[in-house]
């Protein structure tokens, strides 16, 4: 198995500087979630890193006037942290932490609370910078928590940004939702689905779909060449023979067969107590759990600096791993680890997916160009 300390691009160790003169740097377009949690913070925090600028050009959706009103109770260690206020993406310069205005100043901000302005003004910066993704003026973007209940709305009936940004960038195929940090990756058959939900969702169609996708994911964003992936169980001892449960026999199993056929290294399935508690996820490039909190528990159980990666879209969207967290809003107590993280990882990916075009465009038209340059001149 690939060593996943080394395949997984989550602290920023592939990124490297490039604004060499007036080389273009990528755009990060950067949604500032819920206002009133901790998205500001965490962001502002992570951006104080002066090397982020040197290898790309944030810019934060949101709004100046507050986000300096965050920036103000960080401390005196965060006030070398320049905001540069423009219209429009067009107008992001490289070297700064630009922010784009997408609510107005008369935002009533409080901290920790959960409002329904909140949940509407982080509509806001995520619609504009979805259009601006749209548009294809920013390279990729990078998501602040927002509230899954107040964001609700005519214009937002989704479970989260995974399926918000599915129904957008999607074109009708499946995304993948994918937590990557240094020890593990874990992917998702059902995402934000209620637990009597997940049994009709297990079907053999659907987890092959998603065997697939995670397959291609992780050879073209990972840049993992013979991927192995280890599928979960649904029922306890993976159904022990279908006494438990019929899931595993019925749907899991077939769809495993038909994806080794199709080329794709898929083994199990393991039982999700005995895997994760024995450390067998060490022995894979990726987990399959069949819903949300098989594999999430034990994902941030190890590690909470993780990432969420909406994987099998055109786009690169990443996010931290956590939410809201209104408890800690405007206590300094917030931690912006994950973020970094996921800013990072954002960079790392489009990194692989230039690797990946360039390896996969036109081999044969290459391969005839190295054998003309390898002949030596006639007299």
């Amino acid at each position: 198995m690939n060593d996943i300390n080394k395949q997984g691009p989550t602290d920023g160790r592939n990124a490297q500087p490039t604004n060499t003169g007036k080389q273009r740097l990528p755009v990060i377009a950067i949604t500032s979630g819920d206002p009133n949690g901790v998205g500001y913070e965490i962001i502002l925090k992570a951006l104080a890193d002066p090397h982020i600028c040197e290898i790309c050009s944030p810019v934060i959706y949101g709004n100046a006037s507050v986000a300096r009103k965050y920036l103000a109770q960080l401390g005196e260690e965060y006030n070398h942290l320049q905001l540069n206020l423009i219209r429009n993406v067009s107008e992001t310069r490289q070297g700064a932490v630009n922010i784009i205005n997408c609510y107005g100043d008369d935002f009533n901000l409080t901290p920790g609370l959960s409002t329904k302005e909140g949940g509407a003004a982080s509509f806001s910066a995520l619609e504009r910078a979805t259009a601006d993704m749209r548009n294809k003026a920013v390279d990729a973007l990078v998501t602040a928590p927002i509230n899954k209940s107040n964001i609700q709305s005519d214009s937002f009936h989704y479970t989260g940004h995974t399926e918000y940004l599915t129904s957008k960038f999607g074109n009708g195929s499946d995304s993948l939702m994918m937590m990557v940090s240094d020890m593990m990756r874990v992917a998702l058959v059902c995402n934000h689905v209620s637990i009597r939900e997940v049994p009709d969702q297990i079907t053999k169609e659907r987890v092959l779909s998603k065997l697939v996708l995670l397959h291609r994911t992780l050879q073209d964003d990972f840049l993992v060449r013979a991927p192995r992936i280890a599928v979960l169980a649904l029922n306890p001892h993976a159904g022990d023979g279908g006494l438990i449960g019929v899931e595993e026999k019925e749907q899991i199993i077939p769809a495993i067969e038909q994806a080794k056929e199709q080329g794709v290294l898929a083994f199990g399935p393991y039982s999700a107590d005995g895997f994760f508690g024995a450390g067998r996820y060490t022995h894979f490039d990726a987990v399959l759990a069949m819903y949300h909190d098989q594999g999430l528990i034990p994902f941030k159980s190890l590690d909470m600096a993780g990432v969420n990666y909406t994987a099998g879209l055109p786009i690169v969207r990443t996010s931290p791993d956590h939410g809201t967290a209104y408890d800690l809003v405007g206590k300094n107590k917030t931690e912006s680890l994950s973020f970094a993280h996921a800013l990072y990882m954002a960079l790392d990916i489009l990194q692989s997916r230039a690797v990946t075009r360039e390896i996969y465009s036109n081999p044969l038209k290459k391969q005839q160009e190295e054998k003309e340059e390898n002949v030596e001149p006639t007299a």
